[in-house]
């Protein structure tokens, strides 16, 4: 057990890095060193570095090696996956399965569990209350472990790291909660066909996707969504729900300073009433998707809108209000922010922010050019930059892991350690996700599952004499000093549980 000597070690020099653990900058006028700045595009851009990375940075020399890995990282499409990735991916049976078949399996599940309800029950008892979702979870589970799975294994082994970080930034950005009906059986393949394909391609796109996801319109409750006197309202209870609309303006585009008010929701929600999801499972668009436009249900209505006047037009309402969302000025803001927040700090420089959202309005919204603007910038690269954020549970683990080089053969104690952090893998119950500043996670009880996590992971990688290349100038001189004077098997847990460590 780590003592309490070495967890005040790290108490003290988290106290002493100032506010939420942010190390003091330096003169702002002179910019990261060519090897510190390797080591914070390894922080920032990937999960950290991994055994192998400090050789290719002195091979190269940091500038050539900074270059050509901020060069591949943009175009990850150019980058092949190690054999033994693609042999693991090409094991997981249920990644490739569409919409139809998912949600088929999804329907099966809940039939077996009413079944078992129904013979369970005493005859005569009432069969109508709602399966919950537990058990129906419980059923489709195997399909839930292999996305996880598929994305730890992508982001401990994919040379495209970027990629990786982003597919995590933008998940979380248009959230779903996996444990809300069939969203159980449906997160791996939002993840694969909504979000991963469009992280450093247009925004708009990626938008489409989401809306037309059954997952997005199952968790806001849009496929439930019925324009009041349309033929389904008069053939069932329904009604207009404001849940996506909302989130779609407040989260998803313009923020919640984004000029609109709650007029502007209620006319959002009746251009999308109609965008629901195939009951069954059994009738699919383009692609496979599961999507479904339900003219008797939605509102033929002239809408009024963010002052834009949408005449009725059916499907072509909602791609309509999706075009102008995405090209919005304020959305562009948005996105800048959230992104500069991610990337560079909890309070991002506003000059940077405001380029940032030039360049996406210059580049039709196009999410590498803004990646390529941001990482053009001087704030980025400069010592107030370095080692400023602190790592998400998310981060902490996977950083950990690739440092060692560690892999895993079983995914669920990595679940169960994000679990018990705070921060379970798709299990973001509300639509703005998960938060990636300080203050979320930086707490007592977080700290002491890092340590914990930290000891464990050393028990399996005792003596690692070359953790502290691997990690190069990102453990300053306090921590080597202490970690050397204590005895060998006990610094690689010290190392990953240092506040040096739990930065980025």
């Amino acid at each position: 057990m780590i003592s309490r000597r070495r967890w005040l070690f790290g108490s003290a020099a988290l106290a002493a890095a100032g506010p939420l653990g942010v190390r003091p900058a330096t003169a702002a006028s002179s910019p990261l060193a060519l090897g510190e700045r390797a080591w914070h595009a390894l922080n920032r851009l990937a999960f950290g570095p991994r055994p192998g990375d400090a050789a290719a940075v002195h091979a190269l020399g940091p500038e050539r090696w900074l270059g050509r890995f901020i060069e591949e990282q943009l175009e990850p499409d150019r980058l092949a996956h190690p054999v033994a990735l693609q042999e693991r991916l090409a094991l997981l049976d249920t990644l490739p399965l569409g919409q139809a078949e998912l949600i088929g399996r999804y329907r099966e599940a809940r039939r077996a569990v009413q079944e078992e309800r129904r013979k369970a029950q005493p005859q005569g008892r009432d069969m109508a209350a709602p399966v919950k979702a537990g058990g129906v979870g419980a059923s489709v589970r195997p399909v839930l472990l292999q996305a996880a799975t598929a994305r730890f294994a992508r982001a401990l082994h994919s040379p495209a790291q970027l990629e990786e970080v982003l597919v995590d930034f933008w998940f979380n950005h248009f959230n779903v909660f996996h444990n809300k009906g069939l969203v159980n059986a449906l997160v791996g393949n939002y993840e694969r066909e909504a979000i991963r394909p469009h992280v450093l391609g247009s925004f708009r796109a990626m938008l489409g996707a989401v809306a037309h996801h059954p997952a997005m319109l199952v968790y806001l409750d849009n496929n439930r969504s019925v324009a009041p006197g349309s033929p389904s309202a008069r053939s069932g209870p329904a009604g207009l729900n404001e849940n996506y609309a909302r989130e779609l303006m407040e989260l998803h585009t313009l923020g919640v300073d984004g000029g609109y008010r709650q007029q502007d929701v209620t006319e959002l929600a009746r251009i999308l009433t109609g965008w629901t999801v195939d009951p069954d499972g059994t009738r699919t668009g383009a692609g496979g998707s599961a999507f479904r436009f339900n003219a008797k249900r939605h509102d033929r209505g002239v809408k009024h809108w963010l002052g834009h006047t949408i005449e009725p037009a059916g499907e072509a309402e909602g791609e309509k209000a999706l075009d102008i969302l995405a090209a919005h000025p304020a959305t562009a803001h948005h996105l800048s922010y959230k992104l500069a927040q991610a990337f560079v700090a909890d309070q991002p420089p506003p000059a940077l922010v405001q380029r940032m959202a030039q360049r996406y309005t210059a580049s039709g919204g196009q999410l590498k050019a803004v990646m390529k603007e941001m990482l053009s910038a001087d704030e980025f690269w400069q010592p107030q930059a370095w080692a400023a954020k602190f790592k998400t549970p998310y981060q902490y683990l996977l950083s950990s892991l690739r440092a060692v080089g560690a892999d895993f053969s079983d995914v669920q104690p990595l679940l169960g350690w994000l679990k018990q952090a705070g921060m379970p893998l798709y299990g973001a119950t509300t639509p703005d996700g998960y938060k990636n500043t300080a203050a979320a996670w930086m707490n007592p009880e977080g700290l002491t599952q890092r340590v914990q996590f930290a000891r464990a992971l050393a028990r399996r990688h005792p003596a690692m004499p070359a953790l502290l290349d691997t990690l190069g100038p990102t453990v300053g001189p306090a921590t080597r000093a202490a970690v050397a004077a204590e005895p060998p098997a006990l610094q690689t847990a010290l190392l990953l549980a240092s506040p040096d460590f739990m930065r980025c």
